[in-house]
């Protein structure tokens, strides 16, 4: 090999390893986009103590059987949907949980901390309500099956989900070893098949972020007769929840 070859593969081999470098010490702030809380006044918060941090949970409290969690997206304001969510179901109480590092609460977001956060919400929350909805959008969506895989949920809704987040990189990045790298892997198909619960799977027709092959990768990890798929017309990633169809499914009524 001429010294001309020998010093561009040795350029192109630092280059490659500093890509590497790059995307593993950066892994976390492409997943995750923390964002302040907007609901504030007149609001009820509780606060979970995990591993030293203190998780906020926006709340609509509501006596009886029945209780509603909601994890939302990477960039997502959980309290925004508050409003909504509570005229939907009249009948539940309420919880939006901020990941670590969102509307005020303590830590920085990986994917173990919102699994162990989400556990410790729901095991408190079920001293009062033995009947909870989980509903898990996009990020959430990770979250809300592996929460599911474990607990007794009366019922789980699935909002434009994936079936790996290690997939998606990998896709995204095809020239690297992502599988090597990538700490915060959510491997929902994984999880899928431990989910007794009823399961809506819901995916926006034109979704620009999440291909429509690892959502229905993910439904096709459920056991048969467990979820259901239903593709919301005319919505891409960031609009489905503007669909006039969006609160009916979330409510568990049927669409043609």
């Amino acid at each position: 090999m001429s010294r001309t070859m020998l010093t561009l593969a040795t350029s192109v081999t630092f280059i490659y390893l500093g890509l590497c470098a790059a995307l593993f010490i950066f892994q976390r702030s492409l997943i995750y986009f923390p964002q302040p809380r907007s609901l504030d006044r007149g609001v009820v918060m509780i606060t979970l103590q995990v591993d030293g941090a203190k998780v906020l949970v926006t709340t609509r409290p509501h006596n009886g059987p029945n209780a509603l969690i909601y994890f939302g997206g990477n960039a997502e304001d959980v309290s925004f949907n508050l409003p909504s969510l509570a005229t939907a179901f009249p009948d539940h109480a309420i919880y939006l949980m901020h990941y670590r590092g969102y509307g005020g609460s303590s830590g920085k977001p990986s994917e173990a901390a919102l699994f162990a956060d989400a556990l410790a919400l729901f095991d408190q929350i079920r001293t009062e309500h033995p009947n909870i909805v989980v509903v898990g959008r996009s990020l959430g969506s990770g979250v809300a099956v592996h929460l599911a895989s474990l607990r007794p949920v009366a019922r789980l809704v699935l909002v434009t989900p994936f079936d790996s987040i290690q997939e998606l990189a990998a896709h995204q990045f095809p020239y690297l070893p992502v599988r090597w790298l990538l700490l915060d892997k959510f491997e929902s198909w994984k999880y899928a098949a431990r989910v007794d619960a009823p399961t809506l799977v819901m995916a926006a027709e034109h979704d620009e972020v999440i291909p429509r092959t690892s959502t229905e990768s993910l439904f096709t990890a459920f056991r048969d007769g467990i979820a259901v798929l239903k593709i919301v017309t005319g919505t891409s990633h960031n609009t489905i929840s503007d669909s006039p169809e969006y609160i009916p499914l979330l409510q568990g009524q049927s669409s043609n």
